[in-house]
């Protein structure tokens, strides 16, 4: 256990002046003693560097030469920050205080936490959970991600049904506590990922070397969401569909890993003909794309993929739903996760 760890908040800038003017002042007010604010800019062009330097002349900057996306953005920025913990922070989050204080004492509380996230809501509907993370993140055994307080696109509201702390199977990139190292163990994220599931497959790749990861139930934040690509965009079809295919490949037993793709691979194709029914012709061209961009990546190195120097042999099933989250939200419509049969483990 360290006594009064250094932590970091390292906030991710694209283009994002406006939330910095909105949301940077509260990440400010934060009471975690010798707190340290880091801002990574992915090579902005409105003027946020310049509003920076005018209003925080204490923050540290580090400037990256073009914009390498979520995840190589912040591989670049996390290699000149030292800290005991970094908080990798959305800049479209407002937080409260004391926000910092309950996670790290969760995380000191056992050596084999290596991760962390508070509870996000909508910043526009406090009382409902964010998309983005929710009250933890979990998955289930065909690879479909999900949270608790949001199954697909519906929320819930959030009525203390979630009020419990415990280990989850991924936290969220939106605000991310994360301790150095185990980021720097873990090889930080894959940047062939570039945005979209890149914390669910860092969470992952740390679980299968036998950390753990948790949600932080006394901890809120209020998270804006779809600051860079909104849920509308074909590009974040495409990332989400062939991400979620590398998380299977990359972090599961070979053969499980064979015949799961194989099993998506159609399970997709049902989405893409839903796209066409429903008019969405770039979405399901998207999918195309993402079935396409992954088969090839099968055949050639795509990017930096960080291997862990322990892989266990077990699967960890911890946050693992025995079930299909598809199945029980499209035909039998259980929109909370609270109304899944079974339990997540």
């Amino acid at each position: 256990m360290i006594n009064n760890p250094k932590v970091a908040v390292v906030i991710l800038n694209w283009n994002g002046v406006k939330y910095l003017k909105q949301f940077l002042p509260t990440v400010m007010a934060s009471t975690w003693p010798g707190l340290e604010v880091v801002v990574g800019d992915n090579a902005s062009t409105d003027g946020s560097i310049a509003f920076l330097r005018e209003n925080y002349p204490n923050i540290y900057i580090i400037q990256n030469d073009q914009n390498y996306g979520f995840t190589g953005g912040y591989n670049r920025v996390l290699a000149q920050v030292d800290a005991d913990y970094y908080i990798l922070l959305n800049s479209d989050v407002e937080v409260t205080p004391n926000w910092i204080e309950p996670v790290i004492e969760l995380m000191e509380s056992d050596a084999l936490i290596a991760a962390a996230a508070p509870k996000l809501l909508a910043y526009a509907y406090k009382d409902t959970f964010e998309h983005a993370g929710a009250a933890g993140g979990f998955i289930d055994v065909y690879g479909y991600p999900f949270c608790r307080g949001r199954l697909f696109n519906e929320v819930e509201k959030d009525h203390g049904q979630y009020q419990q702390s415990g280990e989850v199977f991924w936290a969220s990139g939106a605000a991310l506590f994360i301790k150095k190292k185990y980021w720097d163990l873990a090889g930080g994220f894959d940047e062939s990922f570039f945005a979209h599931m890149e914390e669910i497959d860092l969470c992952w790749r740390l679980k299968n070397m036998g950390y753990k990861v948790m949600y932080c139930a006394e901890s809120t934040v209020y998270h804006v969401g779809g600051g860079t690509l909104n849920a509308e965009n074909p590009f974040k079809t495409y990332l989400n569909f062939r991400n979620n295919l590398w998380l299977i490949k990359k972090n599961l037993p070979f053969w499980r890993a064979v015949w799961l793709i194989s099993l998506r691979m159609w399970l997709d194709l049902a989405a893409l003909l839903k796209f066409l029914a429903d008019g969405k012709r770039k979405d399901a061209w998207a999918v195309s794309r993402a079935h396409q961009s992954f088969v090839i990546s099968l055949f050639k190195s795509k990017g930096k993929s960080p291997k862990p120097k322990v892989i266990s042999k077990s699967w960890d099933l911890t946050g693992i739903y025995q079930g299909s989250i598809v199945w029980q939200f499209f035909a039998k419509k259980k929109t909370r996760v609270t109304d899944l049969p079974g339990r997540l483990n």
